[in-house]
């Protein structure tokens, strides 16, 4: 492809890949190995952070201003795609978009809660959660409402963060399935586009 054109720069690509190996490392060592997991966890964390910052200041295409669209698009943008009509992006279509959005978020909860669970001191951070106890706990001295408090919230974030864990390999699963659509539909590698960062140059009718 010896005319293509530069649309991802070289952290943006060190963040999609660095992501994909950091979430899967930290998903296979969440039981057997919880150093490695808890390690692994704040590399996502930092690298969610990056790209936001990215996001802001980074290079065109890793903009968030240029491919956040609104409802209206987006919804178009799908019911062309189901008609074998929809425009080519250059950069991220409209419905990679929301996807970029939804990971962010969720990959965001899974390492809150993971960073809450890693030290109990620090669930203090979280807003009080409803108390949720029988007629017989509500009997019980203080000290023991007090434990019982305390395993509710901790047993409330595990649940969380395995809730976040596995939503986000739903939306993994998602992804994979756009980019294989998207590759098939015009003609294009999107995951190799990823890694060298270059991609065919626009079209007429293509938005660049």
């Amino acid at each position: 492809m010896t005319d293509a054109v530069r649309v991802w720069d070289p952290l943006v690509r060190i963040f999609h890949w660095g992501l994909v190996a950091a979430f899967a490392t930290a998903w296979l060592t969440a039981d057997e190995l919880q150093p490695l997991h808890e390690i692994f966890g704040y590399i996502v964390a930092g690298l969610i952070a990056f790209r936001i910052l990215w996001g802001l200041f980074g290079s065109r295409y890793a903009r968030f201003t240029q491919f956040l669209r609104g409802p209206g698009t987006t919804v178009r943008y799908l019911s062309d795609a189901l008609r074998g009509r929809e425009a080519r992006y250059l950069g991220h279509n409209p419905a990679g978009a929301v996807m970029i959005v939804a990971i962010l978020l969720t990959l965001s909860g899974t390492a809150f809660t993971g960073w809450l669970i890693a030290d109990p001191s620090r669930q203090a951070l979280q807003p009080e959660l409803p108390p949720i106890v029988t007629t017989a706990q509500a009997d019980e001295d203080e000290y023991g409402e007090s434990g019982e408090r305390g395993g509710e919230r901790e047993e409330v974030l595990e649940e969380m963060h395995e809730v976040f864990a596995n939503l986000m390999l739903f939306l993994i699963a998602l992804h994979l399935g756009g980019v294989a659509f998207a590759s098939v539909r015009h003609r294009e590698n999107l995951a190799h586009a990823m890694v060298t960062g270059r991609k065919r140059p626009p079209e007429p009718g293509d938005i660049a």
